[in-house]
Order: structure tokens, then sequence, then C-alpha cells
């Protein structure tokens, strides 16, 4: 009661910034664009951050963060539609909803399989924001106790998921979380500004990349060169039927459920780096296994949509407990959601709900009424939501395309974010291709600097208590709480490998050959060694120590899988190769696909973004969406117009290119 009464002048604080007009424009605005990019799907919550955080700059810390919650908290909501209407998940949150949801559509009942997803969701995410409210009052005092080396702990407990994350092979999680830790060290060392992976001949990369153009490449290239391969409309055309107030009895029926399944969302959320490859699964098999006639399942029975749909949007109430409280992502989202509150100038962790608790509890109570007014949205705006899903994708593809190019730019105000985006791209449809974990690649990723600044400090700190007394050193060192974490990290890896065989990011797993996979892990397994080859010629010993354990135990988990590759039959998951599974689903090329957006990149290094643009919505609809020169002058006209709308609005330049250094054009084209 007493800690309830002394953070209540913050709470009211809180409530009162949430219904500022500035702010609830922004929410809805969130809202908005997360309906819009959930109904797409393979997109979700990653790429949609990476596609608003360039815009963060500027902005209000608390409308930046209204923006954000209103994004995160409305995907797993949205995506719904791809799930129930397509039989696609949305994200990787709904793939168990696919197994009841799409038959229900097939018999005619998409509007009861939809409602009740939508109800489900809604009490799902506010029952996640409840939960966490009183675990941040709760775990106030805790934080007191947490110093540099209990933060240490939790940070390497956040990377210890990675064993979770691994997939079928826990080596593949391994090389994948290396590698993004081996990415978030090129650049300036933090401690002492040695430079690294040879950035000396490369200006760009001093200060390292950027996690905007990390997410983007990551999630975002690749899902839309996937879809844009198939060259068909996402659905085919599916009715919504009716139904809506049965779906709303349903749930009311099987309400325990929801608040059972619910709570398994804010259980997984609340351990980093699960997230939404697992909680929707979990909640699944839980509704099955305590159900007494489970012979519907799997052909359409409503409690394998409720029980899902409870569990994702929990879960990210649940997320926000170790991203809020310890600054530790605790799924790919958040991770991106870090760097948003990073350009916001905040800090998550012990400080922020120490100094800023009405920050803190405007994102959480955020999260809940942007979770009551993207399940009203997405009820009244079913029938038009729905009719996007039956536009060809080939349309969408270049507007998504040039919005991301526009977005990249604006992390550093460099063409050279376009070149760095384009080959992260192709890394992230390697990883996905060959079945590599990009959530452990990002996880490792966004957690790199902080994982070493505290190694850095911890070894600083503990070495002069060392030289006073060995004992002042261990005391310091093995506190209760750093015991406690180190318990939780090695039974939360030998637990992750066991489980992980059973979440995979992609559940068909074709094999095709030996060549490409051991190509592609030959190449990573050159760019780790000659990584520790530039870590072993740093002369500070701080700055070398964390990219050289990190390179040489990522380089020995690559040589292993190479050597199962040698040992094993070209059947083994080791060989595993989606492009082997898309023989008659793909119209199109992988490389011929992406070789358009090299193109626009290309050009904007000629001529600039903007002339680029014109030439490539013009080629694109007229080649690749087979339009007439009229139609194709027109929906280029619409793209234009919108971008450079945005880039008005926002006060945005645009990529320059070398016309723009001998010739002094006007806006938009300098």
């Amino acid at each position: 009661m007493d800690i309830f009464l002394q953070a209540l002048p913050d709470l009211g604080k809180a409530f009162s910034l949430i219904f500022q007009p500035a702010q609830l424009m922004y929410l809805i605005g969130g809202v908005l664009l997360g309906l819009s990019i959930g109904v797409l799907p393979g997109l979700g919550g990653i790429a949609g951050l990476a596609l608003v955080m360039p815009f963060l700059y500027g902005i209000e810390p608390v409308a930046g963060l209204a923006l954000m919650v209103g994004l995160i908290a409305v995907i797993p909501t949205s995506d719904t539609f791809s799930s129930v209407l397509m039989g696609i998940p949305g994200s990787s949150a709904s793939q168990a909803t696919v197994l009841d949801g799409f038959p229900l559509s097939k018999q005619g009942h998409a509007a009861r399989a939809l409602a009740a997803a939508f109800i489900s969701s809604l009490m799902g995410g506010l029952f996640g924001a409840v939960v966490l409210t009183f675990f941040i009052l709760m775990a106030r005092p805790l934080i007191l106790a947490f110093g540099l080396p209990e933060m240490l702990m939790i940070t390497i407990l956040g990377l210890s998921m990675v064993a979770i994350l691994a997939g079928r092979i826990p080596l593949k999680g391994i090389v994948a979380a290396g590698l993004g830790l081996m990415f978030g060290t090129i650049g300036a060392a933090p401690a002492g500004g040695s430079l690294r992976m040879s950035t000396y001949d490369l200006p760009y990369l001093v200060d390292g990349f950027q996690l905007v153009i990390v997410g983007l490449g990551m999630y975002a290239i690749p899902e839309i060169v996937s879809l844009l391969r198939q060259d068909r409309a996402i659905a085919q055309g599916n009715s919504l039927g009716d139904g809506w107030l049965q779906g709303l009895r349903d749930w009311w029926e099987h309400k325990w459920l929801s608040m059972r399944c619910a709570t398994i969302g804010v259980l997984v959320g609340v351990i980093p780096g699960l997230g939404g490859s697992v909680v929707d699964w979990l909640a699944y098999g839980s509704a099955v296994q305590m159900a007494k006639d489970k012979s519907k399942f799997g052909q359409g029975d409503i409690r394998g949509v409720i029980a899902p749909e409870s569990s994702n949007n929990a879960k990210e109430g649940g997320g926000l407990v170790p991203t809020l409280i310890f600054g530790i992502p605790g799924s790919g989202s958040m991770a991106i959601f870090l760097g948003g509150l990073a350009l916001l100038n905040m800090t998550p962790g012990p400080q922020m709900v120490r100094n800023n608790l009405d920050v803190t509890y405007t994102i959480v109570w955020s999260l809940a009424l942007a979770n009551v007014i993207g399940a009203g949205l997405c009820i009244v705006m079913s029938k038009w939501i729905a009719k996007l899903t039956t536009v060809r994708f080939t349309i969408l593809a270049p507007y998504l395309f040039m919005i991301i190019a526009f977005a990249a730019f604006q992390s550093r105000q460099s063409a050279l974010d376009l070149a760095a985006l384009v080959a992260i791209g192709a890394l992230g449809i390697f990883l996905r291709r060959f079945d590599y974990s990009r959530p452990a690649f990002l996880i490792g990723f966004v957690l790199s600097n902080q994982t070493e600044v505290f190694v850095n400090q911890a070894y600083q700190i503990a070495g002069s208590r060392f030289r006073r007394s060995a004992e002042l050193g261990w005391d310091y060192i093995m506190s209760p709480i750093t015991i406690g974490l180190l318990i939780l990290t090695i039974v939360s890896v030998v637990v992750g490998i066991k489980a992980s065989k059973n979440i995979r990011e992609n559940v068909d797993a074709p094999t095709a050959g030996r060549m490409a996979p051991a190509l592609f892990l030959g190449f990573a397994t050159l760019y780790l060694a000659a990584s520790v080859w530039d870590a072993v010629g740093i002369n500070r010993f701080q700055d070398q120590i964390f990219p050289l354990t990190i390179g040489i135990v990522t380089l020995l988990a690559s040589v292993s899988l190479l050597v199962r590759m040698a040992l094993r039959p070209a059947s083994d998951d080791v060989y595993i190769d989606l492009e082997a599974g898309t023989e008659g689903e793909a119209s199109h090329g992988l490389w011929s696909t992406l070789s358009w957006f090299i193109a626009l990149v290309v050009m904007t290094f000629t001529v600039g973004l903007i002339l680029a643009l014109t030439v490539f919505l013009v080629a694109f609809f007229r080649v690749r969406g087979r339009f007439g020169w009229q139609r194709s002058v027109f929906s280029s006209a619409i793209g234009l117009a919108f971008i450079l709308f945005l880039a008005w609005v926002l006060g945005r330049d645009f990529p320059p290119g070398l016309l723009q250094a001998y010739f002094d054009l006007p806006w938009p084209f300098t």
C-alpha cells in the first residue's frame, strides 16, 4: 500500500499525459499505421517499428512513445486478417491462429473467427497492461538493489535466450547471434575509441551500423521480396460472411480459456528472447491439452482462435517488463523499441523506473488504450481492411520500397545508408533462406554495445577491488542476485536447447543439395575469421577483448557446422534451403526481384532519390505491374505526391546524387 501511495503522483501525471490531444493523435496514428502493416503478412512489428524510427528525430518524447506503442499494440490484432482469410500467418505470433481460423473462413464463418480473435486480442492486451502496471510497482524496490554486476548478468541472461530462438540446430542460433554481436562491434570501440573492422578506410562505419538499417534489412526487405516474387493477390477474394455477435458470444463462453492463455502470454513475454516465436503455440497447445473434446481442433474450432489471439497481445505487455525495467529486449520488436527510445533521448532500465515513473506508466497505459482503439477499428473497418488482401502485392511493393528508401536515409542523411540497407537486406534474405534465426541476430546486434560497456566497466571496478582485497572483489561480483541470475541463465540455456527444436520461424524446411548452404556458411566463417584477426591487431586490451572473445566462440560454432555438413547427408537439417520449396509458387527469381531495389539505390547515387523514384515507379508499374502507360504514370504520381507530402510535413530532405554535386537544384531535387 505504501508503494502505491508513493507512486500516486507519478500515476496521476501519466494519466494526464495520455489524454492530451497531441498524444491521442499520435497514438491513433500509430494504431492506423499498425493496422496497415499488420494486414500484410510477413512484415510484422519489427518492420513497422523500423519504418517509423527515422521519423522520431525531433518529435516530443511522449508523442514519439505514443506512435511506437500504438503501432506495436495493434499489429498482433490486425495480423489476424491474413491468418484467418488467407491461411498465411500475418506474423510469427499468429501462426497457430491459421490452424482453426482459416478452416472457419473456408466454412463461411470468417466474421465469427475475426470477432472472437479481436475481442480475445483486446482482453489479452488489457490483461498484459494490468499485470505490467502492478509488476512495475512491486519491482521498483528490487531495482534499487541492481548494480553493475547484476545488470551485466541480466544482459547475459538476455543473450542466453538465443538458445530458445535457435530453431532446429542450436549451433545455427549461436552463429546468428554471434554475427549480430560482431556486427554491433563494427566502428569505434565504446571504451578506448579504437576503430574496428577496417573503418579507417570507410568513415561511414566509424559509428557502426544504425539499428533502423539493420531492422529494415533483416525483416522488411526479405519479406517484401518474398511476397513480390509470387506476383499475385495475397488473398483470393474470401468473404467475411456473418457471425460477428456469435464470435463475441464464443469469447464469453470461453473467457477463462482466454484469461489462462493471456497469462501464458504475459509470462512468455517477460522472458527475454521468447516473444512471438513461441507464445501462440504454447497457448494453442495448452488449449488442446485441457480440452475435453479435442476432435475439432485443426478443423475449425473457435477455441483454436481464442487461445493464440489472447496470448499474442498479452505478450507485448510482458515483453515490456525486461525492456523497460532492465533495458533488455523481450523480443525482436522490443529490440527496435529500445532503439526508438534512444532516439527520443530515453534510457530504459532501472534509472528510468526510478526517476521517470510517469513516462514508464505513460507507455504502459498507452498500450492498453491502443488495444481498445485497435480492436474497435478492426471490427468497424473489417470489410475495408480485408479488401487490401485482394490487391496484387506487385502494386503495393513499389510504394513499400519507396518508403523504406526514404526511411533508411533519415538514419544519417547519407546515401550510403541505402547501400548498407541493400547489403544487410541481402544478408537477411540468406539468413531466412538457410534457416538461421533472424531474431537471434537482431537481439545480438542490439545487446552488443551494451554488453561490451558493462563488461569493461565491471572489469575496471572489480579489478580495482581485487587489487585492494580478493574478498572485496568477490563480494562485489558474486552478490545473491548475481548468483541467482547465473543459475537462471544456465537453466535457460539447457531448457532452451531442448525446446528450440519445436520453435521454428519457418515451419516447412526443404533441403536441396549441399552447395548453396555450404557457400553461405563458408562466407560467414571467412567474415568471422577476418573479424578475429582484426581484433588481434587492436592495441587496447579493453577494445580488443570483447570482439575477440565473441568472434572466437562464433567462429568455433561456424566451423562445427561446417564439420557437420561434411559428415551428414544432404537431407540433414543443416542443409535447409527454403528456396527449394518455392517451385511452382514464385513467378520471379530471387535476384531479379531484388535487382529492382538495387537499381533504385544505384539511380539514387546518380541522380538523387526523387528523380530515381520517378523512373523506378513508372518502370516497375509498366514492367512488373503490367500496367498501361497512363495507369503507370498515374500510380507513380500518387506515390511521389505521398512521399513529397510526408517529407514536407516532417521537414526532411531526400538523398542527393552525383547530379546534385554539379547542379544547384531546388527542393525536393536537392
